[in-house]
């Protein structure tokens, strides 16, 4: 195997031997005059200040197919000599070396910058994986639309395969039209949904790519619908009130279908004035509802339904006062101690420190029970209330 320019080693050498011999066949008048006038080690030091950096392990260098052994093939990498891949990092690329003839120009990764017999140790495979990445990257920052099979489907969303990586894209960036509206937010009904997804092809886009954490995510909401979705979304502003349709009920709140491709969240702390444990008893799809615009911001719309409905605490700044005793029915237990609710939509908090322990809570203060209370914070503007529980009431 031989390189069309000496390496580094080479030049120095040859410039070295020709100082020595100043009339020897070959030798130009620059390199005797600097021989002479800057002695041998100045001309050793010009050379390698204006060769390149030898490269390092996990640098990238492409080079062109010298040579195919068994198992094992040669590269020359121009001016550093020759690389080899080979030993296990042959086997884990043995598919795309296959494919490799003489002459061929290929990137690898450097392994070991130099091996007890002089080559450059290089990964093909990890150079393939690196460029991979590295378009992944490059993908993110152009917001490039790919269209991607999908692999496999789990609770949480997609499996997706983009030129050999996994990556996954979660339910949460699904388009509208995709997204599993599972009624009663079951999680294997969820997967069944999304199971139907399985072999069909998505426009997806890649908004996250981390060869560290080998994190590679997909979104299908690409940047053609998200402006279209402003688009729509610009047309309306805070304070308006508007006819909807529920599409579905989650954990955290109702989507509302305000018109076709458009959808508001109405939080669960939106819902109603009062205690909401789960959104599923209050609001069905299909269900027909009046909700209040309450932030507009980018391509989202968050609604309340609550808000066109009377605030009860309104009413009940005229009604209660501190130290006044008032009956409340126990609705709920939290870390604090007990919700009690005195009339629909205002509560008021007994706090656990009134009991020995969380037991002695329960035993005194059954759920669904009305007991009396004596108020000892009211503060209407702020939704709050405490309430202190009297044994001898």
């Amino acid at each position: 195997m031989s390189t069309d320019k000496p390496s580094v080693l080479d030049r120095i050498t040859s410039v070295m031997k020709r100082g020595t011999t100043a009339h020897d066949e070959g030798d130009t008048a620059q390199e005797v005059v600097d021989v002479k006038e800057t002695g041998p080690q100045s001309v050793m030091q010009r050379i390698i200040n204006e060769s390149p950096a030898l490269p390092t392990e996990g640098d990238i260098v492409e080079g062109t197919v010298s040579a195919i052994g068994r198992a094992r093939v040669y590269i020359e990498i121009h001016p550093f000599g020759s690389g080899l891949i080979f030993g296990r990092e042959f086997m884990n690329a043995r598919d795309i070396l296959r494919k490799v003839s003489v002459g061929d120009t290929i990137a690898a990764k450097v392994v070991e910058s130099s091996n007890e017999d002089g080559y450059i140790e290089l990964s093909l495979k990890e150079a393939r994986q690196a460029l991979i990445w590295s378009d992944a990257e490059e993908a993110v920052k152009k917001q490039t639309i790919m269209q991607i099979p999908v692999k496999e489907a789990n609770k949480g969303g997609l499996i997706i395969e983009w030129q050999g990586i996994s990556g996954f894209l979660p339910a949460s960036q699904l388009a509208a039209e995709h997204y599993p509206r599972v009624e009663d937010g079951d999680k294997d009904k969820i997967l069944t949904a999304l199971n139907d997804l399985v072999g069909t092809s998505l426009n997806v886009i890649i908004i996250t790519a981390d060869q560290r954490e080998g994190k590679l995510i997909f979104s299908e909401k690409g940047p053609q619908e998200k402006e279209e979705k402003e688009e729509k979304v610009s047309k309306y502003s805070v304070g308006d009130v508007l006819g909807g349709e529920v599409t579905g009920a989650v954990d955290f709140g109702v989507f509302v279908k305000l018109e076709e491709g458009l959808e508001g969240l109405v939080h669960i702390s939106e819902l109603d004035w009062g205690l909401v444990e789960n959104t599923r008893n209050l609001y069905k799809v299909g269900d027909k509802v009046e909700v209040k615009i309450i932030e507009v911001k980018d391509d989202k719309i968050s609604l309340s339904i609550k808000q066109l409905k009377e605030n009860p605490w309104v009413s009940a700044a005229k009604k209660y006062k501190k130290d006044q005793q008032v009956q409340g029915v126990i609705i709920k237990y939290n870390k604090h101690g007990a919700l009690a609710s005195i009339e629909e939509g205002v509560a008021g908090l007994v706090h656990i420190s009134e009991f020995e322990n969380e037991a002695d809570l329960k035993n005194h203060l059954s759920l669904g029970q009305s007991y009396t209370f004596t108020i000892t914070l009211f503060e209407p503007k702020n939704q709050r209330m405490t309430l202190s529980y009297k044994k001898d009431a």
